[in-house]
This record gives structure tokens, C-alpha cells and sequence, in this order.
């Protein structure tokens, strides 16, 4: 456990928070910030990061977990959409060093976006981009 770290609080009972799900890898509660009704938060009890710390035998536990909770925003709240928001560094939007995956119900009215503009890349800069990948170790 990171001493300052809120999330690392939250999962010891030292701040209280709403809890939807628990098991031995993995908690899940509600957002005390929520940009909708229903914004839940994913947490690793084990302090990571970011997802490039995270061991990847979590993944699947991870993702179950972040399934079971979509379903049930989207049978309480009746959403427009869904997004699974996972942030890692400050330029990406992460605010708390601790792995975690929002859950986040989303409504036409609601005006939030993730903005950016598109480019249209050629052929050539797609074949660039792919053998990069591909030779990333």
C-alpha cells in the first residue's frame, strides 16, 4: 500500500466508500466524483500504477468485473451508452497513481467528449506505424 495514496484508504477501510463488488483481486465502488448517476470505479486491491504495472493475470479478473458492473448501469440507469475509461500518466487525464477503470453511463444531454482531432492518414504512414508496433519490445 502506498501511504498517501487515497484508493490504497479506500480498499484498507480507512475512508468509506460505497462498495458494489469485492473479491480477492478486485473492488468496486462507486465514484465520489461521478460525472453521471452510476459512475462506478474498478479498483486493483494490490497498489499498480498504471496498466504498465499491472500483473496481466489480473486482466481477465479486471474485465469481469468492469462486465458485471456495465450490466448492471445499464439495467439501473437505462444509459444512452457506456464507456470504459482506463487513464494512465497526467497527460492522459490519470489524477490517482492507482490502476482503476471507470465505468461511466453516458446520455446525449450529458456534452462529454473526448476530443481530438481525426487524421487521415495515408497508406505508406499506416505501414510506418504498423512495422513501429511490431518492432516495439
Amino acid at each position: 500500500m502506498k501511504n498517501e495514496c487515497i484508493f490504497c484508504k479506500i480498499i484498507q477501510g480507512d475512508i468509506p466508500s460505497y462498495k458494489l463488488y469485492e473479491d480477492e483481486d478486485v473492488l468496486v465502488i462507486l465514484d465520489r466524483f461521478p460525472r453521471n448517476a452510476g459512475e462506478c470505479l474498478v479498483l486493483t486491491k494490490k497498489h499498480y500504477e498504471s496498466l504498465f504495472d499491472l500483473d496481466p493475470a489480473l486482466g481477465p479478473k479486471i474485465f469481469d468485473a468492469s462486465l458485471k458492473t456495465a450490466e448492471k448501469v445499464r439495467l439501473a440507469f437505462s444509459p444512452d451508452g457506456l464507456n470504459l475509461l482506463q487513464n494512465n500518466g497526467e497527460a492522459a487525464g490519470q489524477q490517482i497513481n492507482h490502476f482503476h477503470l471507470h465505468v461511466m453511463p453516458r446520455y446525449e444531454t450529458d456534452n462529454m467528449m473526448i476530443q481530438g482531432k481525426a487524421v487521415n492518414l495515408t497508406e505508406e504512414e499506416f505501414e510506418k506505424i504498423l512495422q513501429k508496433l511490431q518492432n516495439a519490445q
